[in-house]
């Protein structure tokens, strides 16, 4: 029943509503300028998300580094480092 619906969408659809700029009239329309004109910003849009993304976990990554190259117990001050099972439950 859902492939006949499908079908007769698909052959009551109009062709020009299948149709992309570039396809349907000109290609060298203001109509298919528009089109290549908003791929490449959404392009654009895209990429830069993915590399603030990406910016973002590497900036964690030094952040990490930093943090694990720390001492944060000077050695000559005579503080002991804390117990690391301070405050567990021991089984």
């Amino acid at each position: 029943m859902r492939t006949t619906l499908f079908t007769v969408l698909l052959f009551a659809a109009p062709r020009a509503a299948l149709a992309c700029p570039v396809c349907f009239g000109q290609n060298d329309s203001p109509m298919a300028a528009a089109a290549n004109l908003a791929i490449v910003v959404m392009l654009v849009i895209v990429g830069g998300v993915l590399a603030a993304f990406g910016s973002f976990f590497v900036y964690l990554r030094r952040r990490a580094r930093m943090a694990a190259e720390a001492e944060p117990y000077p050695a000559n001050h005579g503080h002991q480092a804390p117990n690391p099972h301070e405050g567990t439950a021991q089984c």
